[in-house]
């Protein structure tokens, strides 16, 4: 791409659309008016884990006045899923969690529809749960999903028919026994981490109307508006150009807006409804346990080190809490086997990732994609070796982790990565090594690191798409299929756009997305639209300005070398002419002779990577696994009281290679929010449950870090090296903010107290208990 300057790329702009929501003139989903034709949903839910359906009675809630659509599994069973096709909308014969729909109701109003609800009958005859994975892998375990065998499946998803193990994803390489025979220490330990919820502030929300020529419109707070449309298309057999889904402004996703959860079951209620449009939100207990939750896990790890601290092998073993139904669960048992190792340098490796039906909510993406969880079992247990060999954790990382031209676990080499200047600038700014002095005689201070790595985890074809139009005035319309769910896509977008063309940022508006009108977008997830969109948004600007600076070339009988746009105006090197583009972007130019060239500008621009190459399923071994890793660490400073165990994190660095900032200011507050976000997790969140019955579905019994709770010192480093096909040298980092926040937390602690915890989160009473014991197991 001709693409030299950067006046725009690279500052930090507000956000485009902060006007809007500060104001609040921005409207999400439950903020749009249908009139009075609304109904209203409601979901009648399963009470138990697992169990056959004996019967349902329907027919109370059908004479009840008011409701006007009533609707089962019976009546729509077809099968969804992106990787793996096992989800009905509505339970047909089984139930497989509980919260798990069984039928719908349409009301005149919320209260008619609950009424409804409550008067479904439903009969069960229980069935034996599986609520722990590592159970549920064996060959004890009661089947789940005795039809494992026959759902459709992805050509890189290796399920296990006949057991719970919906993919198991492997990686054999080196020589284990010469990895084992090199080492001078050995050690082995096993790590958990439980399910958590995204609490996005929005809660799902969805409305869905059909029109007299049967075309379905759903409006959707979601992430994957076209894999949305894609999925519930595909199991309502209906055609994809018979539903359109418009997403308006999102009031946070973290992963739990991807795909689909709930949207497919409003579509079925709308189109019984004769064309009313039909509306379902999620309650904030709803959204607890029956949305997708992140999957828990139950790892084990061994590694073998020298004494000087280099890791000859490793092997691991990955348990993850796929609940009822894959979903995305099957490729985060990819991505985490892929990502193994961690960013390390390993020789031989072993690992197993095993993604275990059992009956708890529906495991799904969420911010890190498997990161922080196999992360928080890696990074201790170097710590831990690093401990009992007597060496500095932070020398034993910068000795192992990968550097260009390195060959990851999958055989991939490293592209240019900034990990060690990461580690080590991020190991500098929480004065590592230097002692911290705690606030009272009993309170102990401790510091930790944390490194991590992350690739964006998808098919190996997924596309974007973008077109730029102008309008009479020289400023242009930018359309993409990417989500702004508050990670600033559209503000991105327009920096982008603004530079590749040569226009002010203030010349550029960016549209929200509609499927019938904005261009392909897989998804936004995998911390990979800044890299895919950009890239598509580049090529649609080079198109358009290559239409614009052809038509003033040609009408001033110039060279196109000597051609360029500058703050809107095409100018010429050559003879310093300037014309605007408010007078040509539309219109064309007329020529010398009286005619007319050019007409309305419109530049299209696509990407899609075409290099990621299929991995060996024995062995997990392929030449590029996948399009790129980001890097990054994190250092951690906390306080504990020995007195009641309580913890405070005091202090957090973050350093993090994005290869180029398009917008500093937005790379800082990716990085702090993260580190936040890692830190609840780390110390408050977890989903409770009994038999699969979520215990505390609310804000009051489930905390989540406040602005109180955040530390005041959180230091962000930008590191910049570039990647080769990034939009400017451009990588993701939406998701990996939080990767290493919790096994740092953990580590400080150690240095703090002496003390080991296992188990997310690291609660007082765990810390508490630990120092009761002497050691570490909480």
């Amino acid at each position: 791409m001709a693409i030299k300057k950067t006046t725009i790329v690279g500052q930090s702009f507000p956000r485009v659309e902060s006007k809007a929501k500060v104001t609040g003139t921005a409207q999400y989903v439950d903020d749009m008016q249908f009139g009075s034709n609304l109904l209203h949903g409601r979901l009648k839910r399963s009470p138990i884990a697992h169990g056959f359906i004996t019967g349902i009675d329907t027919s109370k809630a059908r004479a009840l006045p008011g409701v006007r659509v009533v609707v089962t599994g019976q009546d729509f069973p077809g099968l969804t899923g992106l990787y793996l096709s096992d989800r009905p909308t509505f339970a047909v014969d089984r139930v497989r969690f509980v919260g798990e729909p069984v039928a719908g109701v349409a009301a005149d109003t919320p209260e008619l529809a609950e009424k409804a609800v409550s008067l479904i009958e439903v009969t069960y005859e229980e069935l034996p749960g599986v609520f722990d994975p590592e159970f549920g892998a064996s060959a004890e375990a009661p089947l789940i999903h005795p039809g494992l065998g026959d759902y459709q499946c992805a050509p890189f998803i290796f399920r296990q028919p006949g057991t719970n193990i919906s993919n198991w994803f492997k990686v054999r390489k080196g020589d284990m026994e010469a990895g084992w025979q090199e080492a001078d220490h050995i050690y082995e330990h096993s790590y958990r981490v439980p399910h958590v919820q995204h609490v996005p502030l929005e809660t799902h929300g969805a409305v869905a109307q059909i029109d007299g020529n049967g075309k379905i419109t759903l409006w959707s707070s979601s992430q994957s508006p076209f894999a949305q449309r894609n999925l519930i298309a595909k199991s309502l057999g209906i055609g994809h150009s018979k539903l359109r889904v418009i997403t308006p402004y999102v009031g946070g996703g973290f992963g739990a807006k991807a795909g689909v959860s709930m949207e497919g079951a409003c579509v079925i209620m709308a189109m019984q409804a004769r064309g009313r449009p039909v509306k379902l939100v999620m309650s904030r207990a709803e959204e607890f346990y029956t949305t997708f939750v992140r999957q828990g896990l139950v790892a084990y790890i061994r590694m073998g080190m020298t004494d000087d601290g280099r890791i000859t092998a490793m092997q691991n073993t990955y348990y993850w809490d796929g609940g009822a139904y894959t979903e995305y669960g099957v490729n985060i048992t990819r991505a985490a086997g892929y990502s193994s190792t961690g960013p390390y340098l390993v020789p031989n490796v072993h690992a197993d990732s095993y993604c275990v039906y059992t009956n708890h909510p529906i495991g799904g993406a969420m911010r890190g994609f498997g990161m922080p969880e196999i992360h928080w079992a890696i990074e201790q247990h170097i710590d831990r070796m690093a401990t009992q060999l007597e060496l500095d954790p932070v020398e034993v990382r910068l000795l192992n982790c990968l550097k260009e031209g390195d060959e990851t676990v999958t055989g991939m080499i490293m592209h240019a990565t900034g990990l060690s200047q990461c580690i080590s600038k991020a190991a500098e700014a929480i004065e590592w090594g230097k002692p911290a002095r705690p606030s009272a005689p009993h309170k102990r201070r401790g510091k930790g690191i944390a490194a991590m790595w992350k690739a964006p985890a998808m098919p190996p074809n997924p596309g974007s798409a973008a077109t730029i139009r102008f309008n009479e005035d020289g400023t242009c319309l930018v359309n993409v299929g990417g989500v702004d769910m508050g990670q600033g896509t559209l503000t991105i977008a327009a920096q982008l756009a603004a530079e590749g063309l040569g226009v002010p940022i203030e010349d550029v508006r960016v549209n929200t997305v509609d499927t019938d009108y904005s261009p392909y977008e897989w998804q936004t997830v995998a911390s990979r639209i800044t890299w895919s969109m950009g890239n598509a948004i580049l090529r649609a600007a080079d198109e358009a300005r290559t239409q614009i600076i052809s038509m003033v070339a040609e009408v001033w009988g110039e060279n196109l070398a000597d051609m360029d746009i500058i703050d809107g105006n095409v100018v010429s090197y050559a003879t310093e002419e300037s014309i605007p583009l408010k007078d040509i972007v539309v219109y064309g130019m007329q020529k010398p002779d009286g005619t007319w060239i050019g007409g309305p500008v419109l530049g299209k621009g696509r990407f899609m990577p075409t290099y990621v190459t299929p991995l060996d399923p024995d062995t997990g071994q392929g030449k590029r696994a996948v399009v790129h890793f980001t890097t990054g660490a994190q250092g951690v400073e906390v306080e504990v009281d020995e007195e009641t165990g309580q913890l405070e994190v005091v202090r957090i660095s973050a350093a993090f290679d994005v290869g180029k900032a398009i917008n500093p200011d937005m790379v800082r507050t990716q990085m702090e929010g993260g580190a936040v976000q890692g830190m609840s997790t780390a110390l408050l969140e977890q989903i409770i449950m009994a038999d699969g019955k979520p215990l505390n579905p609310n804000f009051t019994d489930y905390r989540i870090a406040t602005a109180i709770d955040a530390p005041s010192d959180i230091e962000t480093i930008i590191v910049e090296v570039p990647q080769d096909d990034g939009p400017f040298g451009a990588r993701g980092i939406g998701e990996h903010a939080m990767v290493p926040t919790a096994p740092a937390i953990a580590n400080a602690v150690r240095d703090a107290l002496g003390i080991e915890i296992d188990s997310m989160p690291i609660t007082s009473e765990k810390v508490w208990e630990a120092m009761g014991k002497g050691n570490g197991s909480g």
